[in-house]
């Protein structure tokens, strides 16, 4: 079953990821890929199913088109990984393990994230967020109650800020509504306070939450966001 259902990447991934999804497959990860969620230059994202009829999502790191210097400037300073050497498959390799790790960090905390499940060179299988479709971004489907939506995802700042942990790349484009409740998504950013740059990427994550919540109507600043999660 695995080879069949291997057939039909062939083509589409190079090599190496055809390779490493294969091993994934054989080794009962998930039975093969769905649907296409985002096509990027960045990564791939899929639905896939396990063997209980589960869906997952698969996200696969591209390997020839991924921007790896990009990702070196943010994973450099992470001291988790001093002394990564700058070679394109180990900076996306380490952007994928630093995902799966910031996952199980940022749930640990209670931060509502989706569950990481397995993560092998540049493809990470974490847990499918929706119903029979997945659950959309901020940027196609804002809340119904900005105020009481804006409060939730103050709520996941602060519990990100009080674990010494910022997001990094925060934006409509990286919150999930489902059922009206924040998901926060996309975790490759995400780094710990004794990181030379987290108060700026802190910053930006806040402010530009601000920035989306008062556009569709909410009156509210920087400042008093700082001060509910500081506080």
């Amino acid at each position: 079953m695995a080879k069949e259902k291997f057939k039909t990447y062939e083509g589409v991934f190079d090599n190496f990821t055809n390779r490493t999804l294969f091993e994934l497959i054989t080794k009962g990860h998930f039975e093969g890929l769905e649907s296409p969620i985002s096509i990027g230059k960045e990564s791939n994202v899929f639905t896939a199913l396990n063997k209980q009829g589960q869906r997952l999502i698969v996200k696969i790191y591209r390997l020839e088109t991924a921007d790896f210097n990009r990702m070196y400037s943010y994973i450099q300073t992470d001291p988790r990984f001093a002394g990564l050497k700058k070679q394109r498959r180990k900076i996306i390799f380490a952007w994928c393990q630093r995902e799966y790790r910031n996952l199980l960090k940022v749930r640990e905390a209670g931060v509502s994230a989706p569950l990481p499940i397995v993560f092998k060179n540049n493809i990470l299988v974490e847990e499918f967020i929706g119903n029979h479709n997945p659950a959309s971004k901020l940027t196609t489907q804002p809340p119904q109650k900005p105020k009481i939506f804006f409060d939730l995802v103050i709520k996941n700042i602060k519990r990100l800020y009080q674990n010494n942990l910022t997001h990094g790349d925060l934006s409509a484009f990286n919150i999930l509504n489902q059922k009206e409740k924040p998901v926060f998504i996309d975790f490759s950013h995400t780094t710990t306070k004794d990181n030379p740059r987290f108060k700026e990427l802190f910053e930006r994550d806040l402010k530009t939450v601000v920035q989306f919540f008062n556009k569709k109507g909410l009156k509210t600043t920087y400042e008093s966001a700082l001060k509910k999660i500081t506080k």
